[in-house]
């Protein structure tokens, strides 16, 4: 039998028990069409290399998933996974490289400005204050390898304890800043203004920021109405569609409703070292195993004192997502990923087959 692709996602539904089949209905819409075009002769030499040939693009089945819970939602064209993964070029190598011979980050203590408090530090980096804020706390963890593409787990672990001390120390001198918040944009596809490895913490006020609030909100809502914990629900279903990748004791999931390419949440049981590991093994899986470049990383996390009972049940998750090759002059979010809906090339079902052989599990 075929390997399954997101077109099979009915097919796939289908099979599930019955308690399963229930739960996705109250989680998803989905819709699979058929869109029919004709090609010119004269294009058919192009189409041919490109897609394999002329019947794949004449005859094309979409899927149009939307998450009714959040309002999220994503489209996938079979075509647009007819395209291979890339691996890492060496000239990404050598850019990365050229750019650190004028590191802005090689020595953080003169080159950038420290928080009121003080600097954090441990043997894989130290904190920095941010120069340009959007927030009254924000700042950076920058890291001790320079490379932003050879961090290792135990560094990842470090980069972890960093944050947790830096949060503390910012709540000691705000107490009112009680919302965390970490990310993790790694080189130009990602945002990343500087090439030297860095993540960037903040600490928020009066409420979380507006995202991470929305997705509160809706799963408060969803308990309300189903009396069910959203999340739990979230990870049920990817798990009996195979969509799911255990990492130590983590649970990731390849979404079904990506905002964009080989989008991955990692619930993790908390915040800590030990858990920064099993991100760090995911995000090594991502890159020497699906040839990931440039990626985003988001940790999303309830307020730090637990006093708020709106966010019982709300877990630690990072998200995780692909920005595309380092030598693409094309950016990957245009007018619909913006205003409308997310558009999407890489298959959620091939993502999770993938990590989970990078991984070493079953494939």
């Amino acid at each position: 039998m075929a390997p399954q692709t997101i077109v099979d996602i009915r097919r796939a539904i289908d099979a599930l028990e019955t308690e399963a089949r229930a739960v996705v209905d109250r989680l998803y819409s989905i819709d699979v069409t058929t869109s029919r075009l004709r090609v010119p002769q004269t294009m058919t030499p192009w189409v041919e290399q490109q897609f394999g040939g002329v019947a794949n693009v004449e005859e094309q089945t979409l899927v149009r998933i939307d998450n009714r819970v959040t309002g999220e939602g994503a489209l996938f064209n079979s075509l647009r996974a007819l395209r291979p993964v890339q691996a890492r070029p060496a000239s990404a190598d050598d850019e990365i490289a050229r750019s650190l011979e004028n590191d802005a980050l090689a020595d953080p203590p003169a080159s950038t400005p420290e928080d009121t408090f003080g600097r954090v530090a441990n043997e894989h980096g130290v904190t920095a204050a941010n120069v340009a804020r959007y927030d009254a706390h924000h700042s950076l963890i920058v890291f001790g390898e320079p490379d932003p593409l050879s961090f290792t787990p135990d560094a990842v672990a470090g980069h972890v304890e960093l944050a947790l001390r830096w949060f503390d120390a910012a709540q000691a001198a705000d107490p009112d800043a009680r919302y965390p918040y970490l990310m993790w944009n790694c080189l130009w596809r990602a945002g990343g203004s500087l090439v030297h490895g860095h993540a960037q913490l903040s600490l928020a006020r009066n409420r979380h920021y507006a995202k991470v609030e929305r997705l509160r909100a809706d799963a408060d809502t969803y308990l309300r109405a189903h009396g069910a914990n959203y999340f739990h629900d979230l990870w049920h279903v990817h798990d009996a569609l195979r969509l799911g990748i255990r990492v130590d004791e983590a649970q990731a999931i390849a979404v079904l409703t990506p905002l964009k390419e080989r989008e991955v949440w990692v619930r993790l049981p908390k915040f800590s070292p030990e858990h920064g590991r099993s991100l760090a093994r995911l995000l090594r899986a991502l890159i020497d195993g699906l040839g990931v470049q440039s990626f985003n990383v988001g940790v999303l996390m309830p307020p730090l004192d637990g006093v708020d009972a709106s966010w019982d049940g709300f877990p630690v998750v990072a998200r995780i997502i692909d920005r595309g090759p380092l030598n693409s002059r094309t950016s990957d979010f245009g007018g619909m990923e913006l205003f409308a809906q997310s558009v999407v090339a890489a298959d959620p079902f091939e993502v999770a087959r993938a990590l989970r052989s990078a991984l070493g599990g079953d494939g």
